[in-house]
């Protein structure tokens, strides 16, 4: 499998520690509010991921944080706690808010078909980690203490941008929201490992540490939950493209510094979703939830699958015309798979084994899952029985977790019971599992049977606008689409 690193800028051959297994870190939502569809879209890439990696046998251990402490309002340490803000905002207190946002974020994973990890870890559960990482950095001369806050002194590195041919707006995304000078830091570019005093008022979380009663910076969490479940090397960390700097770049630095040897050798990002007027922001004060989709009528699937259609590094710019167009290219595959006999033959192995092994090549390209959804199509074109055509969409889909087959033969039960009373009236309709489109057609079969013939023609008419060709069959109709 090739995969780009961010580390080293280039797309590379995926190895791991261990071999066969994958031990992996995905950084988590701050729980202070709803996730918005563009956080949404960096888990499901690496939901894809996960899964590709488990579909190519590879045993994996995925881990997530969720943060419920030490995230400021600017990622450059300055600003309010997030998750006081969200507290002050819903009149709760910061657990309260911790666990129904988390809750809630794992309610639209459960909607989105992404799975949960194998270890998700509050922050606020392993303090005495990052205490003792912390007391080590001290030890070793990484890190100092100023102001009562312990820092990370980014001068005893020799290379500290690490991500560093990301464009100046990404790696700025951490800093923009009205950065104030700290005196405390001996270096621009040095970051808080323990917060006391200095940022102390009204901080709901606290707790002893040997440098005064305080809470931990947002950086070591991530640092102190993958060396506790992950061990000391990690084979690959996935989070949004703005987590590159500073986040990743600092947990790096303090990992690395604390261990004495590489960390993590593959860093996955996934790139912003943007709307017409940039990118997405919970700060903006309005953004796009997942409820929001469904209140509009549209299926989440649909939102995973237009994710799907483009690649992870590229942007993707979301617009409800663009959505609708997804949504409508869902559907429709739903429908052609839906039209395919399970009863069609037997699986024939090697044409399954042939079209895995082509769809391993493709997605194993740096998960270029754009090719996968033509993968789909192409499945559906292959010359065999429907048997196996449902066998190779069936082992695609545990990689794109489309729900295909449960959908498709929920609409062909829908179909059997439409079949089943239009058969009661003497009509039977046949299609492609458009309950819309079979309500016209029998509709034009009711008007000819009362020699309406002038609406019959009209309703025909209006189909063959729509592109759906109609053929008259004895007890009924058959149509498709042109």
């Amino acid at each position: 499998m090739l995969l780009y690193n961010s580390a080293t800028h280039k797309k590379e051959e995926f190895q791991t520690h261990t071999p066969g297994k994958v031990e992996m870190y995905t950084c988590g939502p701050t729980v202070y509010h709803f996730a918005h569809i563009g956080n949404l879209r960096s888990y499901i890439m690496e939901d894809v991921l996960e899964k590709f990696l488990r579909w190519s046998g590879y045993e994996v251990n995925r881990v997530m944080n969720i943060t419920d402490v030490g995230h400021l309002s600017s990622d450059a340490d300055t600003g309010e706690d997030k998750m006081l803000k969200g507290a002050k905002r819903e009149h709760k207190t910061v657990m309260e808010i911790a666990q129904y946002y988390t809750d809630a974020f794992f309610d639209d994973c459960r909607k989105l078909n992404i799975k949960r990890p194998d270890v998700v870890e509050p922050a606020t559960h392993r303090i005495d980690d990052y205490i003792r990482i912390i007391s080590g950095l001290l030890d070793k001369g990484y890190a100092y203490q100023a102001g009562g806050n312990v820092y990370f002194d980014t001068s005893k590195l020799e290379r500290y941008y690490v991500f560093n041919d990301h464009n100046e707006e990404d790696l700025a995304v951490g800093v923009r929201e009205g950065v104030e000078e700290d005196a405390n830091k001996r270096n621009k570019n040095d970051f808080v490992l323990w917060f006391t005093k200095s940022k102390f008022e009204d901080q709901a979380l606290k707790w002893d540490s040997p440098w005064g009663v305080g809470y931990p910076g947002w950086h070591i969490e991530c640092s102190g939950i993958s060396m506790k479940y992950n061990g000391e090397y990690l084979d690959l960390h996935c989070g949004g493209i703005d987590n590159a700097f500073p986040h990743h770049t600092n947990e790096i630095a303090q990992s690395e510094s604390f261990l004495g040897h590489p960390w993590c050798k593959q860093w996955f990002h996934v790139h912003h979703l943007n709307t017409n007027t940039g990118k997405m922001s919970k700060s903006k004060g309005e953004f796009l939830t997942v409820s929001l989709l469904e209140e509009k009528g549209y299926d989440p699937l649909a939102y995973r699958f237009f994710c799907l259609q483009s690649h992870y590094r590229k942007g993707l710019v979301f617009s409800w015309e663009n959505l609708d167009n997804a949504q409508g290219a869902y559907n429709k595959l739903i429908a052609k798979i839906a039209a395919l006999d399970p009863k069609d033959g037997e699986v024939d192995e090697a044409v399954l084994a042939q079209y895995k092994e082509k769809f391993a090549q493709q997605v194993g390209n740096d998960l270029n899952t754009s090719m996968a959804v033509t993968a789909l199509y192409d499945a559906l074109k292959a010359k065999t029985n429907g048997a196996t055509k449902l066998a190779i969409l069936d082992s695609f889909d545990q990689v794109l977790s489309l729900s295909l087959l449960d959908k498709a033969a929920a609409v062909r039960e829908e179909q059997a019971k439409v079949k089943a009373t239009q058969a009661q009236a003497g009509y039977t309709v046949t299609g492609e599992g458009d309950p819309e489109i079979d309500a016209l057609v029998k509709a034009r079969g009711e008007a000819k049977k009362a020699k309406n013939f002038a609406e019959a023609d009209r309703i025909r008419d209006e189909l063959k606008a729509r592109g759906i060709e109609i053929t008259d069959v004895p007890g009924g109709a058959v149509w498709k689409r042109d």
